[in-house]
């Protein structure tokens, strides 16, 4: 968490300082208040009548977006002893969008929004429960996710939450989803969990599945080594050290593959029958980690205090061409005739995030190297505030910034509902929805301004109003 907390800190006031020097390329679009447009034909300047003006412009989005939007009546998760029979009625209306989709992504414009994790929840209840998508993969870890599964029916939803996803969901509101998971153990329907991320993560391997008490320690040793390393700038130590860290992974992974540790793992964590192939997988890109990312790492450590971004650049985009690479692994060799559920950051969802204006992380992510094939068969939802708090991965509070005019935001909270989602890929262009096949301005975090064509980033869009920083649970998780 360490070093996300660094990176966020650089990447927020990198997104400032663009959004600076972008200038007018983020402010919304407008027309000449004199009312006249004109176009040109060969060099030549004709009038072509009168044009709306921005404020017309504005007034034609925003009554469309009253027509079509979706008000949800609320994103509360379904309790686990509350009738179901219409628990999700006003969720119909997605049905027919994900008929033929094999995944899901569910996005969020900022980590640190209670309601987002609320209303993922209730959205992953009812894709699982009325639409049989039995995996959730999560922007964490993959071995902790998958070593914390294994465990998801034996011990407290609360511990399983913090043994498998970062610490910037640690909260209140993210607990009733792992109370979900761990109720769905018993039905004939679980709920699968798993990770695509391939960052380092607390708690560290600790070998909770290794016999050989010399064996786990040495695992151990070399997990808080290759954290220390890759969130640091010591990068001759790391060099030095490098090599041995390395024969350490091997050498577990020699030993995972005995019967005597097959045994044990099926004996420790019985909730996962995937977990031997998931831990070779993870164990092998903990080996890669070490061989590039640490030191890739170390130099974008070294760039920040210099001001160069470019290896901080490089980082992000191994990490996304990594937790793309596990993502489609787990979709075609783990789990492949199963329909997946993607939590993660809007950057790492999104359709074309390199073509994202102001953006902090100007490269190519996760969801726009998704190959052609699996986005036509994919959804992607981004999720924005329209007011309220959002928290950053320090945990700091900002106010999220007033609507600007003709922004994503304004045009959907002319639905002037609390929860308001919207369509964006079943639409053809028409006057009222122009805003979403043009750059239109949007707040990252609810205080990074960006500048995106809402239908090349996200086939549809979830505005909640009155957002709140997350009621965060801090206490030391337990080893694995």
């Amino acid at each position: 968490m360490k070093q996300q907390a660094i990176k966020f800190k650089h990447a927020f006031t990198l997104g400032l300082i663009t959004a600076i020097f972008l200038g007018s390329a983020l402010i919304p679009e407008t027309k000449a208040a004199s009312g006249e447009s004109s176009q040109s034909i060969q060099g030549t300047v004709i009038a072509s009548g009168p044009a709306r003006t921005a404020e017309v412009k504005i007034k034609d989005w925003e009554a469309w977006a009253n027509d079509h939007a979706y008000k949800l009546e609320t994103i509360q998760p379904v309790d686990a002893s509350a009738g179901r029979s219409k628990a999700f009625q006003d969720l119909s209306m997605l049905k027919p969008l994900l008929l033929d989709k094999r995944i899901v992504f569910l996005g969020e414009s900022s980590h640190g929004v209670a309601e987002f994790s609320l209303a993922k929840t209730r959205l992953i209840q009812f894709l699982h429960e009325e639409m049989g998508y039995n995996v959730l993969a999560f922007e964490s870890g993959l071995a902790n996710t998958s070593l914390a599964y294994g465990k998801s029916a034996s011990q407290s939803a609360e511990q399983t939450m913090k043994d498998a996803i970062f610490g910037v969901w640690w909260s209140k509101e993210t607990l009733p989803l792992f109370d979900y998971i761990k109720a769905t153990q018993q039905s004939d329907q679980p709920l699968a969990l798993t990770g695509f991320d391939m960052q380092l993560q607390y708690p560290l391997l600790d070998g909770g599945w290794i016999q050989d008490k010399a064996m786990a320690e040495r695992l151990a040793d070399a997990e808080q080594k290759l954290s220390d390393y890759s969130n640091g700038t010591d990068l001759k130590g790391y060099k030095k050290d490098k090599n041995v860290i390395i024969r350490v992974y091997n050498d577990i992974l020699k030993d995972l593959k005995s019967a005597k540790t097959q045994a044990t793992l099926k004996e420790r964590y019985p909730d996962n029958v995937k977990l031997p192939v998931l831990l070779e997988r993870s164990l092998n890109e903990r080996i890669r980690f070490a061989k590039e990312y640490a030191e890739i790492s170390i130099r974008a450590n070294l760039g920040m205090q210099t001001g160069d971004y470019a290896p901080f650049f490089e980082s992000m985009e191994w990490r996304d061409k990594t937790m793309l690479d596990n993502l489609m692994w787990l979709a075609t060799e783990v789990y492949p005739t199963e329909k997946f559920i993607v939590w993660g950051h809007n950057d790492h969802i999104r359709k074309a995030h390199s073509e994202v204006m102001g953006t902090p992380y100007p490269v190519k992510l996760m969801g726009e190297l998704l190959p052609d094939e699996m986005k036509k068969y994919s959804y992607a939802i981004g999720l924005y505030p329209s007011s309220g708090k959002t928290a950053d991965n320090t945990k700091t509070v900002h106010d999220v910034l007033p609507l600007a005019p003709g922004s994503v935001e304004s045009i959907l909270s002319a639905a002037k509902t609390p929860f308001t989602f919207i369509d964006l890929r079943y639409q053809s262009r028409e006057r009222g929805n122009s805003w979403m096949f043009e750059p239109r301005f949007a707040y990252s975090w609810g205080i990074i301004p960006e500048s995106l064509v809402p239908r090349d980033q996200y086939d549809g869009l979830l505005l909640i109003d009155g957002v709140n920083p997350p009621q965060y649970l801090t206490s030391k998780p337990a080893a694995n």
